[in-house]
């Protein structure tokens, strides 16, 4: 999980991993790491997910956390413009450290859509440019379970790729 300071990554964890959300916000010191296990077509995907500490200056971020990692959720305040484009940095740097890695864009706080500052016209651009991109909020559960299935649908897809490539006689 990544994402600027106070976008929802932790409460959208708690949420998936326990069903619970509290409006009392605490800051995620360095990574708090969870565990769920999902049915994914028929198959059990474990989800070992890392809340990291999030960053509004989007250089200080550790990427050598996503080094090993499968995929991983970039996270926006709808109602914070400035968290969008310290996502889009975000992704761009992992792209680069890490390579070409599944992941989900998760626009937060669909709960608070009349306040938002992210037009649906950029989130639509966002798909159009290939994202996956859902629209999220812990407080209600809207879309929380959908996007780390997602995820992990993302992450089999592409083992089931490496292993069709793998199998290939020359």
């Amino acid at each position: 999980m990544i994402g600027a300071f106070s976008v929802g990554k932790t409460s959208l964890v708690k949420k998936f991993v326990t069903g619970f959300f509290s409006d009392r916000y605490q800051t995620t010191l360095g990574v708090v790491i969870e565990k769920k296990t999902v049915l994914i077509d028929g198959e059990e995907v474990d989800l070992i997910l890392w809340d990291l500490a999030g960053e509004d200056d989007y250089i200080t971020v550790k990427m050598s956390y996503l080094r090993g990692a499968s995929g991983y959720i970039s996270v926006v305040d709808g109602t914070r413009r400035d968290t969008l484009e310290t996502a889009l940095e975000l992704i761009r740097r992992a792209e680069q450290e890490v390579g070409d890695l599944p992941h989900v864009v998760l626009v937060n706080k669909v709960d608070l859509k009349d306040k938002w500052k992210i037009s649906e016209h950029e989130i639509q651009q966002l798909e159009y440019d290939g994202l996956i991109v859902l629209r999220t909020s812990a407080k209600t559960d809207q879309n929380v379970q959908e996007a780390f299935h997602a995820l992990a649908q993302e992450m089999l897809a592409r083992d089931v790729q490496k292993k069709d490539v793998l199998n290939e006689s020359p």
